[in-house]
């Protein structure tokens, strides 16, 4: 047995991009692409992907392990981009387009990108960051992808600024390009950062093995079949869409494209396309279960939802209109999902909200994850399963991160290769029946409508305030985004003119990307703090937790503002 090695014809890297070729040859006629009017099929989208990796290297002059960036929505540009920045040997890297100028600036120096792609609408958001570029920074080529269904801004800078256009490039590559493979499975394929930190950003590289391992196991565990249909409500840009785009190549699936939406822009496509699967936040579940008039789907739609437990009335309503929602847990650094709250049986004979607690947890690893535990931070050891013992998630498997780029320091204290673990920086506990369930996130991460919020961040935008002397940003419960943050101040003593809740929001707003804004302000002589003069966000947490939902009280805001208008 001994002399029995791994050898080139059963040991080739490794990369989920290889299932495009596959499904060219597989599922060459049948559709693969969808937007608006326009349709792909499967031999198109290969052919288009060859083209375009063969432009990225011969005309662009990308080599390999050079990052490629893109600014974009949910349009079929950043579906090929999945596989054509790869084919091209380089990593692809996509970019949260509700960051604002400053943050994708230093996300592009950090990244070191070559090339970036930019929808027309991020147009401006991108000359801004790219004018942030120290003088003797080197400079990335920009690509436009023009959309003719949305507004295209400022044309005269297009002109001056941009290479050419994403189309022009697909045109003039080689269809007979042969895509560059991995030389080995551990080379990058992605690029992702885990928040818009400005001060420390932490890029996540994964390889082509993760990459491929996450992918295939995520469709088995969804019980994904061959050739779904499947709605774009989660942008690509977070966690590359939980792999599935890669995913949906795999198994000939059809992906409807789309730019924005909302609950009746969903059901439409869901009945005009025959929609078979989506994934979102729990935001998407609460549009969907709050759209006026909405009727009962013909036929079942499956949607997994992370980021956040999804509460037992949201889960309740939206699976009385005939989705059935699957939950499941996962970061940037695992690059999908590591964790699913797989169903068993004989749980459909127990109430509603039964089962709705019961998915609500994050659940047991999935099929190609080797381990998932929670232990206690002191002795590293398995807490009590009795769902009441708190300890630090941990995690062990083929599809977590090579590490942070440009950070060892982070990487090592965040991977621990003398015990085995991934940190997640996640606090949980185990259930008697082996089952996770997440209480909280560490360093005050608050996740709103999907994304992650650093405190940290906020509180530094607050504490430019000219008038604010102690700040401190916690989770407030919301209806509708699941959390939002929420702001606690003191003001400095001796203000002539003290700021209103109004005048501290419309601040952030000119420091902070939207998602971040705080959407309440309360107002304290003192902070709460240790011995040490640490402010004590837990007992924050606690107040925030007993002022109710933001929703709630933005609309009990508005039927006041209705009732006083009428009377």
């Amino acid at each position: 047995m001994e002399n029995l090695k791994p050898n080139p014809a059963n040991n080739p890297p490794l990369t989920p991009i290889g299932f495009l070729e596959r499904a060219a040859t597989v599922y060459g006629d049948c559709p693969s692409v969808i937007y608006n009017d326009t349709v792909y099929t499967w031999s198109d989208t290969y052919r288009r992907c060859l083209r375009l990796a063969s432009s990225i290297v011969v005309s662009l002059g990308v080599k390999r392990r050079q990052v490629v960036s893109v600014v974009a929505p949910n349009v079929p540009a950043v579906y090929e981009l999945h596989f054509a920045v790869p084919m091209a040997g380089a990593v692809l890297n996509t970019l949260n387009t509700r960051l604002d100028s400053r943050t994708i600036s230093v996300m592009l120096r950090h990244g070191e990108s070559k090339l970036v792609f930019v929808d027309q609408q991020s147009v401006n958001l991108v000359i801004d960051a790219i004018s942030l570029f120290p003088n003797n920074a080197p400079v990335p080529r920009l690509v436009l992808i023009a959309d003719e269904a949305a507004p295209l801004h400022s044309p005269e800078i297009i002109n001056s600024r941009f290479y050419c256009n994403y189309e022009e490039l697909v045109e003039r590559g080689d269809s007979g390009f042969r895509w560059l493979r991995p030389e080995t499975e551990w080379d990058p394929i992605i690029l992702n950062y885990t928040s818009g930190t400005t001060s420390s950003p932490k890029g996540v590289v994964h390889c082509h093995r993760g990459i491929f391992i996450v992918t295939v196991d995520s469709l088995v565990e969804w019980g994904v079949p061959k050739q779904p249909v499947i709605l774009w409500t989660l942008p690509m840009f977070h966690a590359n869409g939980w792999t599935f785009p890669w995913g949906m190549a795999a198994v000939g699936g059809t992906n409807i494209c789309l730019r924005k939406f909302d609950g009746p822009a969903i059901f439409d496509l869901i009945r005009r396309h025959g929609v078979t699967h989506m994934c979102g936040a729990p935001v998407v579940l609460n549009m969907l279960s709050n759209t006026p008039n909405a009727k009962a789907l013909e036929s079942p739609v499956h949607i997994m939802t992370a980021g956040a437990p999804p509460p037992s009335a949201v889960l309740h309503r939206t699976e009385a209109l005939g989705f059935v929602v699957s939950h499941g847990y996962g970061m940037t650094e695992t690059g999908g999902m590591v964790t699913s709250c797989a169903w068993k049986r004989q749980w459909n004979q127990l109430p509603a909200t039964e089962q709705a607690r019961l998915k609500a947890r994050q659940g047991v690893r999935t099929a190609a994850m080797a381990e998932v535990d929670v232990v206690d931070p002191n002795t590293g050891l398995s807490v009590k399963r009795d769902g009441l013992t708190i300890g630090e998630v941990v995690l062990k498997g083929g599809c977590l991160m090579l590490g942070y780029l440009k950070d060892p320091e982070a990487t090592a204290k965040c991977i621990d290769s003398s015990k085995g673990w991934m940190y997640t920086g996640d606090v949980g506990v185990m259930h008697s029946d082996g089952y996770l369930e997440i209480k909280d996130r560490s360093k005050d991460v608050i996740i709103t409508g999907g994304e992650n919020v650093s405190s940290v961040e906020v509180e530094s935008a607050l504490y430019g305030h000219p008038a604010v002397d102690e700040a401190a940003v916690v989770a407030r419960p919301d209806d509708y985004w699941g959390e939002s943050p929420c702001a606690f101040v003191k003001l400095k003593n001796g203000v002539r003119r003290k700021p209103t809740e109004k005048e501290i929001l419309e601040y952030c707003r000119e420091k902070l990307p939207h998602y971040m804004v705080p959407k309440s302000v309360v107002f304290r002589d003192e902070l709460p703090k240790t011995s040490t003069g640490k402010i004590q966000k837990f007992l924050l947490k606690e107040i925030a937790k007993a002022m109710g939902s933001t929703a709630a009280e933005a609309a009990s805001s508005s039927e006041r503002a209705v009732g006083l208008s009428r009377m």
